[in-house]
């Protein structure tokens, strides 16, 4: 295990690479219910809070539940459309928060109780549909850090100061990545974070508003919206999305084992679906949401290869800190978005080019390996490069779900086509071929 300095400066570098993760979802769906500024920061300390319940399942475990892999899990972003939709139903959109906590719970059940047979799903993810999937993970990641630039704003041009500033922190990165040395140079994306922030204050780009108003203490109380309300339309619409976050996570999951070489098999991805889906059973009750693996956190693993569990729970105990402290959380909030921004270039192409690292021994020259990968790439960032492209098409919002999750539909894509061109009907001579090289 690292010495007690170097694990609470790495967990602080995970940290500040998913807070902006984890608190996205609930600002988007208090905005959404219409909660006062002082709700809405209760419900995001409860997002911390059970992000950090759910990582410290992830790493460090009991029994049969954790992958004890170096995994960040926080709310899912998958989760925004659904919960929405739940909002517009309710004739009070405050009634919807009860609805939404009740369906998530019965969903994180549910899943808990599928992740033996889920995790059987690994043998179809052979080099070709893994780095295909790790590829995607970060390609649909970047215009994450794009929109950051522009400042959450995607419909409007980064600003010149929004350009600067991302683009200080992400040479500044790339200079500490070049000249440093051992520890320093592992933790060379947080000293980006804090140089990016230094040179954002004279600029006038650092909003310390949120300091200022935060109280040092708050505990996110069970139920504070209401008892959990069960309603039939709602549980089916977050079970459809708790099966989308399995199917995410188990890519990741594979994403991670390449990184740290330690593949995942059957055994670790159950192991890793059940704490998803318990830290999602159980966040309801402290106001919070489904949970899933954060992939932004890969990235920083594969740069500073430290490949240490205990560090991202160092990382889960920072926030259940930051959830029962508003302080301490706001301290993190004041890092602005084109900065975080300019490191998530890096930490984000870290994970495509893993991804293609795998893909690179998967023998693309071989059969239809090639076509597989190119059809399932198109398909999953169908819904990054347009959020819309799917709303005049009729679609099921079950289906919608799916579709909109470019990680989701572009691993089902791929593996439906590897099993299409590298399995059915092939002899058995051709299927072998296939087996060592893409299928």
């Amino acid at each position: 295990m690292l010495r007690p300095g170097r694990l609470l400066a790495g967990g602080l570098q995970h940290v500040a690479a998913s807070y902006a993760g984890v608190v996205a979802p609930p600002l988007v769906l208090a905005a959404a219910v219409g909660l006062s500024p002082a709700e809405t920061a209760f419900l995001v300390g409860a997002a911390l809070f059970t992000a950090g319940i759910a990582t410290l399942l992830q790493t460090i475990g009991f029994w049969k539940v954790g992958a004890r892999m170096p995994f960040v899990n926080g709310v899912s972003f998958a989760g925004v459309a659904p919960m929405t939709a739940i909002v517009g139903t309710q004739a009070g959109k405050r009634d919807a928060l009860p609805v939404i906590f009740g369906a998530v719970m019965v969903a994180g059940a549910l899943g808990f109780l599928l992740a033996p047979w889920f995790c059987r799903l690994v043998r179809f993810f052979p080099p070709l549909v893994s780095g295909t999937v790790i590829t995607l993970i970060g390609l649909t990641l970047l215009p994450v850090a794009f929109g950051w630039i522009q400042g959450d704003a995607p419909g409007r041009p980064a600003s010149p100061t929004g350009l600067a500033l991302a683009a200080a922190t992400l040479a500044i990165v790339l200079v500490l990545r070049r000249v440093l040395r051992g520890f320093l140079r592992q933790i060379a994306i947080l000293l980006g974070l804090v140089a990016g922030t230094l040179i954002a204050i004279p600029a006038g780009a650092v909003d310390f508003g949120p300091v200022e108003h935060a109280g040092p203490v708050g505990f996110p109380t069970p139920f504070h919206f209401g008892a959990p309300h069960f309603t039939v339309s709602a549980i089916v619409s977050m079970c459809v999305l708790m099966l989308v976050c399995m199917t995410e996570s188990t890519a990741d999951m594979l994403a991670l084992g390449q990184v740290v070489g330690r593949p995942a098999d059957e055994r670790t991805i159950a192991a890793g679906l059940r704490a998803d889906t318990l830290g999602t059973a159980v966040s309801p009750f402290f106001n919070g949401f489904a949970n899933s693996a954060f992939a932004q956190n890969i990235g920083l693993v594969a740069i500073t290869r430290v490949r240490s569990r205990y560090v991202v729970a160092a990382c889960g105990a920072m926030f259940v800190v930051l959830g029962l402290s508003p302080a301490f959380a706001s301290l993190i909030a004041v890092v602005p978005r084109p900065v975080l921004g300019g490191a998530g270039i890096v930490l984000f192409g870290t994970v495509a080019a893993s991804g293609i690292q795998v893909l690179l021994g998967a023998g693309l020259d071989r059969g239809d390996n090639l076509l597989v990968a190119a059809a399932s790439l198109g398909v999953g960032m169908i819904p990054v490069v347009s959020r819309t492209f799917y709303d005049g098409a009729g679609v099921p919002e079950t289906l919608r779900t799916l579709l909109d999750s470019g990680v989701s539909a572009g691993c089902l894509t791929a593996v439906l086509l590897n099993l299409a061109f590298n399995h059915v009907g092939r002899r058995d001579g051709q299927r072998d071929g296939g087996q060592r090289r893409g299928g």
